[in-house]
């Protein structure tokens, strides 16, 4: 199936590796991220952050290389497929080392995945299809599933709630020991201050050029450091001093202020994703459909962009999932519940849903600023509805703790980069903070994972996307480009979604 390649690659959500000359060896960066992870167990967390900081930790049996195509990690080659899609038969590669210098084997490779399918959010997503996954041998694994499962190795390729490989003895629940395959191993965290990352000297990277974040995986620097800093107008102002070599998550204003300082330059992906609200189906006030078609009914997105992004340089107001330039394109089920900016019509219908003014508890975080001013004009339309809105700003990761919570919220605000492959969408997952389990989204969900025909599941999704419209777990608001800054010394640091820093070096 065709993705249009050509568009990502021209729009650079990961650019072509890119060609050094001589790369230095050595050095130190510091990254400044948008605020503090809430923990480093990639399966637990679908937090685009704790996926930032722990791909360089832990790794996959697959991931994605520039043109979104899965390719193996871990896995020795792509997996033999049965012809009836319910039999993956997986080579490993062998003489991989954890940071702990034990050798990775298929043991190992069971336990994580029993692991995942039980705390992950997307493993839950497989579980239910999984008949069992064994070990033919100390280098191949073997997984039967009860039906074709068309997304399976997309998920098992993706940093979000990660299928990660770690020791079959150390698979604590929490996890207590952060010991995986990467390229770089934790060496220290200091709540609030920094997490350090140390070269592992006992890596093995692919053969090969790199590729996305597949292909071999360089270790030019000695040490990666992430270094929370919440305040955007703190991280503009630290890029354009050059106080770190790459800065995560700019307000897009600040693109020019960046583009013509010194030390830094600016990074825009584009288009990059799309920001939502997602609604709580399971408690409370928007576990109400009609709740949440009035929530739908008095919103304009396109107030919302502008506010959160200004210029339409960097937003375009499009209920699609994905964009034109995608094979997964439609819009069907946008028309007429979409950027209808009518708070009269909302409120009569909040009236015949029975709503008596019970507060709205919409959770929100500044760490994202557009983010907050996206929530700062739902407010004052919702208000217009006559909507009792309860604001709750705190730091990104509070947030992400309390959304596991179905009786703290009724909306969050988060956002998602266009993914390759549509179930990676974290509310199709019944057990993703949202708790979306309807007839509804069963009769739609699972023909388009199921399907393996590609021209098929085309159409499928169309049926899936209608069925998010028809029944609002979130809110779509638009298309947004993401600006990063990095320092002009940082080389072999391409855009991506999820800046990665293998492959990374300091000019002297």
């Amino acid at each position: 199936m065709k993705l249009k390649l050509a568009f990502l690659v021209a729009t650079a959500l990961i650019a072509a590796p890119s060609l050094l000359m001589a790369q230095e060896k050595g050095g130190v960066i510091n990254v400044a991220t948008i605020g503090e992870p809430p923990t480093l167990d990639p399966m637990v967390s679908t937090a685009d952050l704790v996926g930032i900081v722990t791909q360089h930790i832990f790794e996959t049996l697959y991931t994605f290389d520039k043109s979104w195509k899965v390719t193996p990690l871990l896995a020795e080659s792509l997996p033999e497929i049965s012809a009836d899609g319910k039999t993956y038969t997986i080579k490993l590669r062998t003489g991989i080392k954890f940071h702990d210098s034990s050798d990775m084997t298929s043991e190992d490779v069971v336990a994580s995945l029993s692991r995942w399918t039980k705390l992950a959010s997307r493993g839950k997503q497989v579980a239910g299809f999984i008949e069992s996954v064994a070990a033919a041998d100390a280098a191949t694994v073997t997984i039967k599933l009860k039906q074709p499962y068309a997304p399976l190795l997309s998920l098992l390729a993706f940093n979000n709630s990660a299928a990660i490989i770690i020791p079959a003895e150390k698979q604590d629940e929490p996890m207590k020991e952060f010991i995986g395959t990467g390229p770089y191993m934790l060496k220290e965290r200091k709540a609030d201050q920094y997490i350090q990352l140390a070269r592992f000297d006992g890596y093995k990277p692919r053969s090969g050029e790199s590729d996305g974040y597949g292909g071999a995986r360089h270790q030019y620097l000695d040490e990666i450091r992430f270094v929370p800093v919440p305040d955007p107008n703190t991280r503009v102002e630290a890029a354009v001093s050059g106080q770190y070599d790459y800065v995560d998550s700019i307000p897009v204003e600040s693109f020019d202020k960046i583009k013509n300082s010194q030390p830094s330059e600016p990074i825009m992906l584009k288009p990059f994703g799309f920001p939502v609200f997602v609604f709580n189906t399971k408690e409370g006030l928007s576990s109400n459909l009609a709740i949440r078609k009035a929530v739908e009914k008095a919103l304009s997105m396109e107030d919302m962009l502008a506010a959160a992004f200004g210029s339409k340089d960097f937003y375009n107001a499009d209920g699609a999932f994905y964009p034109k330039s995608f094979v997964w394109n439609t819009e069907v089920g946008t028309e007429g519940n979409y950027n209808l900016g009518d708070p009269e019509g909302a409120a009569a219908d909040l009236k015949a849903a029975g709503y008596k003014g019970e507060p709205l508890r919409i959770l929100t975080s500044r760490q994202y600023e557009f983010h907050y001013k996206m929530a700062q004009v739902a407010a004052e339309y919702l208000k217009l509805a006559g909507v009792n809105v309860d604001m709750q700003v705190v730091d990104w990761a509070t947030l992400t703790q309390r959304r596991a919570d179905a009786k703290l919220w009724d909306i969050y605000i988060t956002h998602s980069p266009f993914l390759p492959e549509p179930a990676l969408m974290g509310v199709l997952s019944t057990s993703s903070p949202g708790w979306w389990d309807t007839p509804a989204r069963k009769a739609a969900v699972d023909p388009f994972t199921s399907e393996a025909d590609p021209a098929k599941r085309v159409e499928l999704w169309a049926n899936v996307q209608k069925t998010i419209y028809d029944e609002l777990p979130l809110l779509k608001i638009g298309d947004f480009n993401a600006v990063s800054a990095k320092s002009k010394k940082l080389e072999g640091v391409d855009p991506a979604p999820w800046p990665y820093f293998w492959n990374a070096s300091i000019t002297k």
